[in-house]
C-alpha cells in the first residue's frame, strides 16, 4: 500500500511555515500553502489581554465604539479647501519648528534621510548658510521637533515639513476638523527623500515663490475641491493612490487648472507650473494623504475602540496610533522595505521603512487597494494575483468596508477600513503597505520601492495598554 501511495503524484497541504512550501516547490511538488500564524503570534501575553478583551462584559461597549469609529471614517467628506504656508495654518508651527514623519525621535537618534531632510529645511528657511551648519543648529536645542501627526499634519517620506512651506489645507466637511500635509517635489532626488544639495534648495524656494502662491490664489477661486470623489475616480482610473497616482494627478490639475489660469500670474509661470506637474505622477500624492487624514482623525480618541487611527514611520521606529487610547504612540523597530532597486542599488544601501503616507492604508487605499491598480507591482514588485489578494486579505483584520471608494475588479466591494488591533492581535495578519525607499545616507533620495509590514511590537504594546486602560 505504501508502495502504491509514494507512487502517485503529491499535492501537499502546508500549514504556516512558508519555507516548506518553498522547499516544495524547488523540487516541483504541487503545494497548497494556508497562510497561518498563532494568535498574539504565540506570545502569551498577548493572547491573554486578547482574551480579556473578549470579556463580554466589554463586548457591547466595544463593538458600540467600533461602530462609531468605522461610521465617522465612511462619512466624512474630505475637500480641499486651499493651500497656504504652514506657518499661518498648521496648529502649533513656530519659525524655528521642524515637524517630522512618525512617531517622536530626537536628532541624535534620526536617520539619514531624515537628518537630510531636516539640514536641507534650515538653509531653506534661511536658519543656516549650509547643511554642515545646519546640522550643528539641529544638535543644538534650537530647534523643535515634533511629529506632523501631532499638528494635524502627514508629511511624506521624512516628512520634513518648516513655516514657509505651502500646505495643503483639507476640511472634513462631516466633522468640522482639518488636515495638512506640504506640497509634492515629485520624485527621486528632493528633500523629503533625504536629498539637500543647492538643486533640491532651489526647487524648494520656486515652490514657495511662485507655486505655492499660484495655487493659493486658484483654490481662492475655486472655493472647493470634492477629494472623497476624485479619490473613487482615481481608483477606478487604475490607481491605488499610495505610489501610483497617474489618474489622480490628471484630475486633480484638470479641477484646478480653470482656476490658475484665472490668478494673473504670467504665462511663463503658468507654464513653469503646469511643466512641474507634468513631471512626475506623483503630484496628487500627498493631497490624498492629507485626505485620509481627515478622515481618520475623525475617529481619533473615541472611549474602548480599538481602531488604529495612524500609522506612521520616521526611519527608525513604527509607531501606531489607536482612536481608544489618545495621547499615545506604540512603537517597534521600523522594517526594511523588499522590492525593485533602481538601478546601481542594492537592498544594503536603503534605509528602513519611513513617512506619514501609510496614512492611505490606515483609510484603505494603498496597499489595501492594489486590486484597483495591477500596474503597482511593476514599481513594487509582485504579481498582479498578489496585489489582489492583498486588498481580499486586508478585509480580515479590517471593521467593514468603505461603500464610498470601491475596488471594481473585486465587484465593486469599497476598500476595507478601521484596522482592529484585536483582529490583528487573533490572526497575526499585519497590514500591508507600498511605499518608496530612500537611501540610508543623507544627500541621496529615492532608489527604489516595495513591500513592507508594521512590526507586530506595535500591536503587542496596543493590546497590553489596552487591556491596562479597559480591562481593570
Amino acid at each position: 500500500m505504501s508502495q502504491t501511495l509514494f507512487n502517485q503524484p503529491l499535492n501537499v497541504i502546508n500549514v504556516g511555515i512558508a519555507l516548506f512550501r518553498d522547499d516544495l516547490k524547488s523540487q516541483h511538488i504541487a503545494v497548497t500553502h494556508l497562510d497561518w500564524t498563532p494568535p498574539g503570534q504565540g506570545n502569551m501575553q498577548v493572547v491573554e489581554a486578547l482574551d480579556q478583551i473578549a470579556d463580554p462584559r466589554l463586548a457591547d461597549k466595544i463593538a458600540a465604539a467600533n461602530q462609531q469609529a468605522l461610521e465617522r471614517i465612511i462619512q466624512s467628506h474630505p475637500v480641499l479647501v486651499g493651500f497656504d504656508q504652514a506657518i499661518n495654518v498648521v496648529p502649533g508651527m513656530t519659525p524655528t519648528t521642524i515637524l517630522h514623519a512618525g512617531p517622536p525621535v530626537s536628532w541624535e537618534k534620526m536617520c539619514g534621510a531624515m537628518r537630510g531632510a531636516v539640514t536641507g529645511a534650515l538653509v531653506f528657511e534661511g536658519l543656516a548658510q549650509n547643511v554642515e551648519e545646519a546640522a550643528i543648529l539641529a544638535a543644538s536645542g534650537a530647534i523643535t521637533f515634533s511629529p506632523c501627526h501631532e499638528h494635524d499634519c502627514v508629511g511624506s517620506m521624512a516628512g520634513v515639513t518648516s513655516a514657509s512651506m505651502f500646505m495643503h489645507i483639507v476640511e472634513n466637511k462631516t466633522y468640522g476638523n482639518r488636515s495638512f500635509t506640504n506640497l509634492s517635489e515629485q520624485m527621486a532626488k528632493i528633500l523629503r527623500m533625504g536629498a539637500n544639495d543647492q538643486s533640491v534648495i532651489d526647487r524648494l524656494i520656486w515652490m514657495r515663490d511662485v507655486l505655492g502662491p499660484m495655487l493659493r490664489d486658484a483654490m481662492k477661486l475655486a472655493g472647493e475641491i470634492d477629494l472623497r470623489l476624485m479619490l473613487s475616480q482615481a481608483l477606478h482610473m487604475g490607481d491605488e493612490c499610495h505610489n501610483r497616482n497617474n489618474a489622480g494627478t490628471t484630475l486633480l490639475i484638470q479641477a484646478l487648472t480653470p482656476w490658475l489660469i484665472q490668478t494673473g500670474y504670467p504665462v511663463a509661470q503658468q507654464r513653469e507650473v503646469f511643466e512641474f506637474v507634468a513631471s512626475s505622477d506623483y503630484f496628487s500624492g500627498p493631497t490624498w494623504m492629507a485626505m485620509c487624514k481627515a478622515a481618520m482623525d475623525a475617529a481619533h480618541g473615541i472611549e474602548y475602540s480599538t481602531v488604529v487611527t495612524t500609522m506612521a514611520r520616521n526611519g527608525v521606529e513604527f509607531g501606531l496610533r489607536i482612536s481608544g487610547l489618545p495621547g499615545q504612540w506604540f512603537t517597534g523597530p521600523a522594517q526594511q522595505v523588499i522590492g525593485p532597486m533602481f538601478a546601481g542599488y542594492k537592498p544594503e544601501d536603503s534605509g528602513l521603512d519611513i513617512g506619514d503616507s501609510a496614512i492611505t492604508e490606515t483609510y484603505g487605499i494603498g496597499g489595501f487597494a492594489m486590486a484597483t491598480a495591477p500596474a503597482i507591482v511593476a514599481l513594487v514588485g509582485g504579481t498582479v494575483d498578489e496585489a489582489i489578494d492583498f486588498s481580499r486579505k486586508m478585509q480580515e483584520i479590517t471593521l467593514g468596508t468603505n461603500p464610498n471608494v470601491t475596488i471594481p475588479l473585486l465587484s465593486f466591494t469599497g476598500v476595507p477600513t478601521a484596522i482592529d488591533i484585536t483582529k490583528v492581535g487573533s490572526s497575526g495578519i499585519l497590514p500591508v503597505i507600498n511605499t518608496a525607499i530612500a537611501h540610508k545616507d543623507a544627500g541621496i533620495g529615492m532608489i527604489g520601492a516595495g513591500i513592507v509590514y508594521p512590526p507586530f511590537a506595535c500591536f503587542e504594546q496596543a493590546l497590553l495598554h489596552y487591556r491596562d486602560r479597559y480591562c481593570q
